[in-house]
């Protein structure tokens, strides 16, 4: 070798590794994309059950599904409770503080590349040991000061930086999605408890109603039997389905309570301070359109649980690429700048001191830098059976919720007309005992007969607006993309 070469390659040394480091830049580990073998590619290639759903018209049409949803019942009452649930409610506020956690993690991740600077100040009266400077007499004291500006960069020549970046942002936007699914899930329990208040409140008027005319019949077979008419069978008769009346009234009660003190924890109340307008709601909100349930093809990309179990693959994909990186070195980019020595002498050429160079740190990988590796590949096959199980069930819920709220209509259509057509014979029968042609008995029977008519109507109605929520609770309604953390459109990649 050339001795007189030695300087110039010397003075080229930082810049050349440097040059040479970024040239092999490389990203390992596996890029990030939708299995093509996954449940939710073949269902978006398959025949969107939605699409092909042989549903009644009345129950449901292809129309895109509405953001606020709630709002298709034209219930300002109910529109202010939700608005008010979604400001107030303490579940959000929990999602929302761990929306902020998720985000500042993948701002420090993102950040990690950064150049680093640090600096170093100390002044201070003292005295060196003469023995480690081997030297017989004790030093004098004296003042000492030492200050340093450093820099500092890491290469991510492997793209560990990247892919840690990659997973932080993807499990943002998982914690987004919770978020959201949080946002729809109190919506769906603000109206459903509020519709539960005003079915129960409906369905105690059926019911006391029912009692009245129980009781008036008890009296007339009270009367009879003191007119030798009748027997002590039949007001024994008349006791017992007065006293099974009485008993349904209780838990009626019960169950409004409930749905009123579940509606003032959702607003963010106590329990005891729900609106007093709303705990004498008589008529439930009703929705006098189909609901629109927009085309099976979107369904997936709208669940927030769906978009949750995708991100979680990515992030899980991308841990893979974090491990695969650290078998590799870690290179350093480094300057420092400073002095040291006296204070008399701080800044002056004596005591400068300043460095420049490169930084490699590796450690050779052994079995446990490849376990790791190992593990996050088994992670990524968790995050796809996790993330196809919520695709399935999402599928499952969706049909058994619309299926259920098609036959529920079916169902409450023909108590209805039941009750309509005891309604017509209640009539004639009234219109008949006051003509004096058929006994009081029989306009009472006619009666009781209309009240449980009535009573199954109510029910009804009732289950039929849990069915409703239920509905688009599944379909993924009622939530808002936020702009803090865009998240990646499942499908998309």
């Amino acid at each position: 070798m050339n001795p007189s070469r030695l300087p110039r390659i010397g003075r080229l040394s930082p810049l050349a590794l440097a040059s040479a480091a970024l040239a092999g830049c490389m990203t390992v580990g596996p890029d990030y994309g939708l299995p093509k073998d996954s449940d939710f590619a073949r269902e978006q290639t398959r025949a969107a059950m939605l699409d092909n759903h042989g549903s009644n018209a009345v129950a449901s049409n292809q129309a895109a599904v509405e953001g606020e949803w709630w709002k298709l019942y034209d219930d300002p009452r109910l529109d202010t409770l939700v608005e008010q649930a979604l400001q107030s409610n303490t579940e959000l506020r929990v999602a929302a503080g761990r929306l902020e956690q998720a985000q500042a993690r993948y701002a420090e991740a993102n950040s990690a590349g950064e150049l680093e600077t640090g600096v170093k100040a100390s002044v201070a009266r003292g005295r060196i040991s003469s023995e480690s400077l081997l030297q017989p007499e004790p030093l004098p004291i004296f003042n000492f000061a030492q200050g340093d500006i450093s820099l500092s960069y890491q290469l991510d020549l492997f793209g560990k930086l990247r892919r840690g970046a990659e997973s932080a942002k993807a499990s943002a936007e998982s914690v987004q999605a919770v978020g959201d699914l949080a946002r729809i899930s109190v919506a769906a329990a603000v109206v459903g408890a509020y519709a539960e208040i005003c079915h129960g409140n409906h369905e105690l008027d059926v019911a006391s109603h029912s009692l009245q005319i129980q009781e008036h019949s008890r009296d007339v077979a009270v009367r009879l039997q003191a007119a030798g008419r009748g027997t002590p069978v039949d007001v024994a008769r008349a006791d017992s389905q007065v006293a099974t009346l009485q008993a349904a009234l209780p838990p009626l009660r019960a169950r409004t309570q409930a749905a009123g003190y579940e509606l003032a924890v959702l607003l963010g109340l106590p329990p005891d301070q729900t609106p007093a307008q709303v705990m004498q709601c008589g008529k439930a909100p009703e929705m006098k359109q189909a609901i629109p349930v927009g085309d099976g093809a979107a369904l997936l990309r709208r669940r927030p649980d769906v978009r949750r179990a995708e991100r979680e693959l990515a992030s899980a994909t991308a841990k893979v690429g974090v491990a695969t990186a650290e078998l590799y070195p870690d290179i350093r980019l480094g300057a420092s700048f400073g002095a040291n020595g006296l204070l008399d002498d701080f800044g002056k050429s004596v005591t400068q001191e300043w460095s420049v160079g490169p930084l490699i740190s590796w450690t050779l990988p052994g079995e446990g830098a490849h376990a790791r590796v190992a593990m996050a590949q088994a992670g990524t096959k968790v995050a796809l059976a996790e993330f196809d199980h919520v695709v399935l069930e999402a599928l499952r819920e969706t049909q058994t919720v619309l299926d259920r709220y098609v036959e529920d209509l079916r169902r409450e259509a023909a108590l209805r007309t039941a009750r309509d057509r005891a309604a017509e014979a209640a009539a004639a029968e009234r219109r008949l005992y006051q003509a004096g042609r058929r006994p009081y008995l029989s306009s009472l029977d006619a009666e009781r007969t209309l009240a449980g008519a009535d009573t199954a109507l109510a029910g009804a109605e009732a289950q039929v607006s849990q069915d409703q929520i239920r509905l688009f609770l599944a379909l993924g309604g009622g939530w808002h993309t936020s702009a803090a953390v865009k998240t990646a459109a499942v499908g998309a990649h």
